[in-house]
């Protein structure tokens, strides 16, 4: 109580000096750690963005709205995605599925996966058919109360970016829809922007997906980026100042149960869901990726290149990245630089992770 108490005065009023974020993400009942690492930061928090990856924007929407909600961090605001990505469909990735073999990762192809009326009711989240669909039942961090700010995040974006322009870095934890959107509505959105961090964009990992286990596979394969392959084309190749790409590196640290123990000798909201819900069986992704934006300074290892995106339907790399040294690079397309991380500090990681469950900072983030 003391915890829910003493968040009631949370904030619009974060330093203007305080360098600012969009996340924009597939959110699930336990993606929580991104906002509160951003939070726990002296991030500002301009609001969330659900997309259509993982499940259909509306419900992952109503995900984000959920867990603000439960630490009363509702002064942030959540806006709804596009619902479809620019050219994909759910029956058109199942048939480059048939041509090309399965995505790797465990839920197939997320919000593309077949839908499963049985599923969603034992609790899974929408997969294919109406995407303004509820599943009431994936809400284990109950179902929220507030209302989402808009529906057109795409828009709301560029006019967050203007409003603060050339402080505003774009975080992408999902599909890259509504960044694309946001580039093809205003010519200076990439330009005027801090920058670009995104979770996805896996290399060299074809011998691991072929003589592994299907989970194996699963780690070292993508799916934001081959949800909407134009989008994250669009993208990657846009003029952001910075560029910061975690893919192989967002594999390096994996929840033990020992860590999950640990989070939850502070018990909150937060501590509880991730504690009871998180598991052990996929690492920490969003939170590596999360975590490099905000610390470069705990980054041990990166490099950097042009990277390109893989846009024909007909090709089995359909959504993955192509990377280019500047003599190699192709000619006739104007690419753009981007940092990989391959390495955090994984000391500083768990240990932020933690501190920001616990949530000392969240009481001064809105009043």
């Amino acid at each position: 109580m003391l915890f829910l108490s003493s968040l009631l005065t949370l904030a619009s009023t974060a330093s203007c000096s305080a360098p600012k974020i969009i996340i924009d993400n597939d959110w699930t009942s336990v993606g929580f750690v991104t906002f509160l690492l951003a939070v726990d930061a002296g991030w500002d928090v301009l609001g969330l963005v659900g997309d259509t990856a993982n499940s259909w924007a509306r419900q992952t929407s109503l995900h984000g709205l959920a867990l603000l909600e439960i630490g009363n961090l509702s002064c942030i605001p959540v806006h709804k995605g596009a619902d479809y990505p620019l050219l994909n469909t759910p029956t058109q990735h199942q048939t480059w599925e048939l041509l090309h073999g399965p995505l790797p990762y465990i839920s197939s192809a997320g919000a593309f996966k077949p839908e499963n009326a049985t599923a969603e009711a034992l609790g899974n989240d929408p997969t294919s058919g109406d995407p303004t669909r509820i599943s009431r039942a994936a809400f284990i961090e109950g179902f929220p109360n507030t209302t989402l700010a808009g529906e057109t995040a795409a828009a709301w974006m560029v006019e967050q970016v203007r409003k603060y322009p050339g402080q505003v870095t774009i975080y992408s934890g999902g599909a890259l829809t509504n960044v694309a959107l946001a580039v093809r509505l205003d010519p200076t959105f990439a330009s005027n922007a801090k920058g670009l961090v995104i979770m996805g964009g896996y290399l060299d990992v074809m011998m691991l997906q072929t003589t592994g286990t299907r989970l194996l596979a699963d780690i070292n394969s993508d799916i934001n980026l081959k949800v909407d392959p134009e989008a994250a084309k669009i993208a990657l190749t846009a003029n952001f100042p910075n560029i910061t790409i975690v893919g192989n590196g967002a594999n390096q640290v994996f929840p033990v149960q020992e860590y999950l123990d640990e989070v939850y000798q502070v018990e909150t909201p937060y501590t509880k869901l991730f504690h009871d819900h998180y598991g052990t069986r996929l690492p920490f992704w969003d939170e590596i990726a999360m975590f490099a934006g905000l610390y470069p300074e705990h980054v041990v290892n990166s490099t950097s290149f042009l990277v390109d995106v893989d846009t024909a339907w007909s090709s089995p790399y359909y959504g993955n990245i192509m990377v280019y040294q500047e003599l190699l690079m192709p000619k006739v397309q104007k690419l753009q630089k981007a940092q990989y991380i391959n390495e955090i500090n994984q000391t500083a990681l768990l240990s932020a992770m933690k501190r920001s469950m616990e949530c000392p900072k969240c009481a001064t983030f809105c009043k």
